[in-house]
């Protein structure tokens, strides 16, 4: 069945906050275990849920920790987030084109409705399930399968497109094809290593992958 449906994780995928997180994570982190924790340090944290993150080190303070976390990710979200190369132009015109867009993301709505602003991408989805909307988290098929729900669309129809493990695995349980972006922070070899169906190698590629050339 041809694709028509596109779901897209949103950090690192589409936006790139890599820079935001990574720094979000060093501050926070060195407040509580100073010098303990370097930039290599903190990339196996992206992807998870922070609850995910800082419930298994401290699960006393895991509530304080995501606070301090998420002030300094809003205070410094438009100085650190930058776009990546062809997202703009791709998402724009596999909207003209008709095809159903969603976002999957494990971030709160407030910081995602952030990013989108930010990069003008907001016109162009009409469904965005974040953190707040199910009770499982990626790589669970959970928010792919509200998203699809919401859209109107099957799995079979459908594509999941992320820069990172959950991404991948969450569209196979889910019944998606799946595309990893080449882009990923914890690099290509470990994306690869989830077999997507397709890897970009920048987010055009997808418009071929879903023959919107």
């Amino acid at each position: 069945m041809k694709i028509n449906t596109i779901l897209f994780d949103l950090d690192g995928t589409l936006v790139d906050t890599n820079e935001l997180i990574i720094q979000s994570f060093l501050h926070t982190l060195n407040n509580y275990y100073p010098d303990k924790y370097k930039r290599e340090d903190v990339l196996p944290f992206m992807g998870p849920t922070l609850h995910e993150t800082f419930g298994g080190m401290d699960v006393e303070r895991v509530e304080e920790m995501i606070t301090m976390y998420r002030k300094f990710n809003h205070e410094n979200h438009d100085v650190l987030v930058k776009e990546f190369d062809t997202v703009f132009e791709t998402v724009k015109t596999l909207h003209e084109k008709g095809y159903k867009l969603g976002i999957v993301t494990t971030k709160i709505r407030s910081t995602v409705t952030m990013g989108l602003a930010l990069t003008k991408l907001d016109q162009f989805f009409d469904v965005v399930v974040t953190i707040d909307d199910v009770k499982n988290a990626k790589p669970d098929p959970e928010p792919l399968l509200l998203a699809l729900e919401q859209l109107g669309s099957s799995p079979d129809e459908a594509i999941m497109v992320g820069d990172n493990s959950h991404d991948i695995e969450g569209g196979k349980n889910a019944g998606t094809k799946t595309a990893a972006v080449a882009w990923s922070a914890k690099g290509r070899d470990f994306i690869e290593s989830f077999h997507p169906d397709y890897m970009l190698e920048k987010m055009s590629d997808l418009l071929k992958v879903v023959g919107a050339e």
